[in-house]
């Protein structure tokens, strides 16, 4: 039996993942916009399906700081939950975008858009659970600069620990380039066949993020690449088989936590059949549940196995899944029908960007928001109006709008996410010289090398 599989309705994602063979293809179309995509209750119990294969563990010791052990439970959650404000709680659903190469760097568009000067001014006031880095905003310059920035990020948020994630997918997105190994992407994986390469590959990367200091990566990516003419996806995704994809992101998501680093799989509840991209428009997808069942799900199915962290949302609509019309970041039905009742996901759901003009079509910038938590995400991912959405949700917590048993529930999974990676109490201090170090190490670049000798 599969223990994550919570319905017989959904006994046909068992059977795909069980059956999950050891070849991908790749279907290599469209550039992702520059916002993507980036993502309480009781511990997971989930398991990997039976049948699908285990990443191989022979492979080369990689340079870098070694996995982190939770030091933290469920009674350091508790007790951490229990001292926090309202306005403390509302902070940690927000992950935005801060400005500048320096915690401490006055920048105009900090000044501009939050009211503050610096990101550690930012981190100050509205105490967000995380912040997420990206070239366009100033934030990746060279090495030792990203050290300092998200050390400092850490010190500005001294009571919790940050999470400080990145869109580091490798290939297509790879917010960190040229700072860390060029690691090919999913589709260049999925073409070898072999998950193990899936998991040295994102060892590599969660090592050498960690070693900078990020905390929590955007990846990988668990869409079935269904459309050949997809402007989104394309070659972001393993393939277009989701027996042969649902084995790589599974190992992928070993492949991170052996880093220790925390892992997002996106897009829920599947992106892979657009021919509109999400950043620019609004996809309807038509697929019917037993449609999704067979081709979307796995690959989630598959993470949900290996205890991944977090889910990010898609914004496209699928009407046969939820007549309303709304996309699935803003779907109770979608998001907490399927995602936590049908496959029993109870971690992290990340929305995917919030700036992004699928999820802002029907609703404004301060409504987005408190409907994304009512439909069961957790972590807000870039409001493109931070103070307006972080208002928003704060007078739908004390409104009633957002009960506080339902505010709770999101910051428990978050705390508990931190505790899990050995962020809730205080966050590691990145080494610069470690980092210089570990960043495009020869062991790093013979994995790509590895990967790229048996790619088809």
């Amino acid at each position: 039996m599969v223990r994550y599989i919570r319905t017989t309705g959904l006994a046909l994602i068992a059977t795909m993942v069980a059956g999950c063979s050891a070849t991908a293809a790749s279907t290599p179309t469209g550039l992702p916009g520059r916002a993507d995509h980036a993502a309480g209750g009781a511990p997971q119990t989930t398991s990997a399906a039976p049948g699908t294969p285990e990443p191989s563990t022979s492979a080369p010791e990689t340079s870098g700081t070694p996995a982190a052990s939770a030091t933290a439970g469920p009674s350091d959650v508790e007790a951490v939950l229990a001292k926090m404000s309202v306005e403390e709680k509302v902070g940690q659903l927000f992950m935005p975008v801060l400005y500048g190469p320096a915690a401490n760097t006055v920048s105009g568009e900090n000044r501009a858009r939050l009211g503050v000067s610096t990101a550690a001014e930012a981190v100050a006031k509205y105490r967000p659970g995380g912040v997420i880095l990206f070239p366009w905003a100033g934030n990746v310059k060279d090495v030792r600069q990203v050290v300092a920035l998200t050390n400092g990020l850490q010190k500005a948020s001294p009571k919790i620990p940050l999470l400080i994630g990145a869109d580091q997918e490798n290939g297509r997105v790879s917010r960190l380039a040229p700072l860390v190994t060029e690691i090919p992407g999913a589709s260049v994986i999925g073409s070898t066949g072999d998950p193990s390469l899936a998991r040295k590959a994102a060892k590599v990367t969660g090592t050498e993020l960690r070693a900078l200091g990020i905390n929590l990566d955007f990846a990988p990516v668990a869409d079935v690449n269904i459309n050949p003419r997809n402007p989104v996806i394309g070659p972001r995704a393993y393939g277009s088989d989701p027996r042969k994809v649902a084995p790589m992101v599974a190992a992928a998501v070993s492949g991170f936590h052996d880093a220790g680093v925390a892992s997002t799989a996106k897009h829920f509840p599947g992106h892979g059949d657009t021919g509109v991209d999400s950043h620019t428009g609004l996809p309807v997808i038509q697929h019917s549940l037993s449609q999704w069942e067979r081709l979307d799900a796995p690959p989630f199915a598959a993470a949900i196995g290996k205890n991944i962290d977090a889910i990010m949302s898609a914004h496209v609509v699928m009407p046969k899944l939820d007549p309303s019309g709304d996309p699935a970041t803003l779907s109770k039905p979608i998001l907490t029908g399927l995602l936590r009742k049908k496959l029993g996901f109870d971690g992290v759901v990340s929305t995917d960007a919030l700036d992004m003009a699928g999820v802002r079509k029907k609703y404004g910038d301060a409504q987005v928001p408190v409907r994304a938590i009512q439909a069961g995400a957790d972590l807000l991912l870039m409001p493109p109006d931070y103070p307006t959405a972080y208002r928003a949700v704060l007078e739908a917590v004390k409104s009633g709008k957002i009960s506080t048993a339902r505010l709770d529930q999101s910051v428990r999974r978050l705390l508990k996410l931190k505790a899990a990676r050995g962020l809730l109490v205080k966050a590691p201090v990145a080494d610069p010289g470690e980092a210089e170090r570990v960043l495009r190490s020869a062991a790093h670049r013979k994995v790509a090398q590895l990967i790229n000798s048996r790619a088809r």
